[in-house]
């Protein structure tokens, strides 16, 4: 069987859906990598730092989070929270779901580099009449981030093409633009080929501009 390939159907409308939906995987990356990665120092200070009575709800939902696939964490908040009265659009469902999951994952890589830190550290910090929060932030986070800054990096990648799930609960997102345009021209290759390659360019642009960040970041500390 011949199969002709035409690429021009990726021209035009079906272009602008394209990048229409790299435009809206782009948004839910930045906005859940921000809110996913400030929820995970809350939960690695929770669990290394903070007060007893906070941790075994927070170790629950870091254990719950990392041990159930990221499509089912999507439907429970998109079609079973309205059952609680919490009603989200499809945007708002996988916004939060995104934040959820890079949340508990990156708490964990947090954790490590925290829990890396040399005790001497922290009494530096407290012989500076520091407190408890000061000593974190200026004495503890930012060597802990720079640690683990490699593999932070690499986790929201990973959240970042997991969000094509999206297109599940009418997020248009990229993989949601490459359906609309398979079901249109009933050109599969041509509309997951091209996918694939955006994805493929929006994981290498990704990593690139998180390794910029730490460079910005932790340039001027030496590593602890």
């Amino acid at each position: 069987m011949n199969y002709a390939f035409d690429f021009s159907v990726l021209t035009g409308e079906n272009l602008d859906l394209l990048w229409h939906g790299i435009q809206i995987t782009t948004w839910l990356t930045l906005v859940g990598a921000v809110g996913g990665g400030a929820l995970g120092i809350f939960c690695a200070w929770s669990r290394s730092l903070g007060p007893r009575w906070l941790r075994p709800p927070v170790v629950a939902y870091i254990e719950l989070t990392r041990n159930t696939p990221f499509l089912i964490q999507l439907f429970f908040i998109f079609f079973g929270l309205p059952v609680l009265g919490v009603k989200l659009t499809g945007m708002q469902a996988s916004l939060l779901a995104m934040v959820v999951n890079l949340g508990a994952y990156s708490a964990e890589i947090i954790r490590a580099g925290i829990e890396a830190t040399p005790r001497g550290q922290f009494e530096a910090g407290a012989s500076l009449a520091m407190s408890r929060m000061q000593v974190f932030r200026h004495v503890v986070l930012m060597p802990a981030l720079q640690r683990i800054w490699p593999a932070l990096s690499s986790q929201v990648v990973i959240v970042m093409l997991g969000s094509a799930v999206c297109s599940q609960v009418a997020a248009q997102d990229l993989t949601y633009a490459a359906n609309l345009i398979q079901a249109r021209t009933f050109r599969a290759f041509e509309a997951y080929f091209a996918t694939t390659l955006i994805y493929l360019m929006l994981a290498i642009l990704l990593r690139q501009a998180l390794r910029a960040l730490g460079w910005a970041l932790f340039a001027r500390r030496s590593p602890a």
